[in-house]
Parts: C-alpha cells; sequence; structure tokens
C-alpha cells in the first residue's frame, strides 16, 4: 500500500467539512478489520483508509497545521500501513477495572510476542511487535502494542487461492483460538496484501 503524504491530507477546514461523512465511510470500513481475541484482547487491522483517519484526528485535535509538524504525524503513522507481505494491527488489552487491568498486564508480560496468525495448512505467523518503542518493561506489559505479520508469498498464494485464516494468542495466561475468521474480515484483510 502507498504511504500517505501531505497531498493526502486535508486541511483543518477543509477536514472539518468533509469529517462526517468521511468518519461514516471509515466506521463502516473498520467493521470487519476488528478481531475479538477472548473478553479482553482485541486486534484492529491497520491499511492506509485507518492511517489517514488517525492523521486526520491528530491534526484535528491538536490542531495542527505547520507544514513540519504535520510530516511529523506522517512519519509516526505510514509504518502502520501494511507493505503487502504482511498485515499490521493495533493490539489493545482492555479490562474496565483499573486494579484488575494493572494486575492483568504485569501477568501478560511478553503477550504481544504470542500473537499469531495462521493461515490453513500453514505455520503459525507470530507478531512483530512494538518495532518503534519498547512498551513493556519487568513489571508489566503495555494496554497497546502495534504488531506486524509477515507472511510468506506461499501463504498469500493460499489466501489467494481461498484459504481459510485463523487468529489467537498463545501466552501462559492468555490463550485463545479463532479458527477460522469471519469471511469478511479474512477478505478484508486479503486486500491488504492486493494493494
Amino acid at each position: 500500500m502507498q504511504k500517505l503524504t501531505r497531498a493526502d491530507l486535508w486541511s483543518l477546514e477543509q477536514y472539518a467539512e468533509q469529517r462526517p461523512a468521511f468518519r461514516v465511510r471509515v466506521l463502516e470500513h473498520k467493521k470487519n478489520r476488528h478481531v475479538q481475541l477472548g473478553p479482553h484482547a482485541i486486534l484492529h487491522f491497520e491499511d492506509r483508509l485507518t492511517v489517514q483517519y488517525q492523521i486526520q484526528e491528530m491534526l484535528r485535535i491538536e490542531r495542527i497545521f505547520e507544514p513540519r509538524a504535520i510530516v511529523e504525524e506522517l512519519e509516526a503513522y505510514n509504518p502502520l500501513i501494511p507493505d503487502g507481505s504482511n498485515l499490521k494491527a493495533t493490539f489493545l488489552i482492555e479490562y474496565e477495572d483499573q486494579t484488575e487491568r494493572q494486575q492483568a498486564l504485569a501477568g501478560l508480560i511478553g503477550v504481544e510476542d504470542r500473537v499469531w496468525l495462521r493461515v490453513a495448512g500453514q505455520e503459525p505467523v507470530f507478531a512483530i511487535a512494538d518495532e518503534d518503542m519498547e512498551r513493556e518493561n519487568e513489571q508489566k506489559t503495555s494496554a497497546v502494542h502495534f504488531l506486524r505479520f509477515e507472511f510468506t508469498p506461499t501463504m498469500i498464494g493460499a489466501l489467494t487461492a481461498g484459504a481459510q485464516l485463523a487468529a489467537g494468542i498463545d501466552h501462559p495466561n492468555m490463550l485463545v483460538q479463532l479458527d477460522p475468521l469471519p469471511a469478511a474480515t479474512r477478505e478484508a484483510l486479503l486486500a491488504d496484501m492486493a494493494d
């Protein structure tokens, strides 16, 4: 997928006009890009449109209009756009109760490296996590991680030919398997590899 440039973004004034319709479009687009992994974890698969929305929202919220600051936002978010042989996702660990969340995060150190996707008949592809910065320490992991899943040409070919896609987590304190993912999710993610 092509990375975003300043030319792909609206000015703050233009975005104020476009935002209601754009937001509806993005929310509809995201419906098949969410994978709930058990009661406390979710993958939000990113692509060019979801990243454009994130950037536009950051520019709006922070009132960013200076060219250098816009470029900094692009540099921060563009790595979340898939490159053709991979899928990229934001991985969230969610607990409503703060005390429960703190205890869970302490027991989930390394979970971000144990999230996987698997094309039917192939070995699982474990996530490459947090390439931009470390998001855990010796006491706990973070509630938010950025993941990249790299697929071989054989795996992409199998998906293109109709193979199912599964997802899961293989961590002692969070064991989850979804097999297969819904067809609409599989199709949305396969499109990320075709662009």
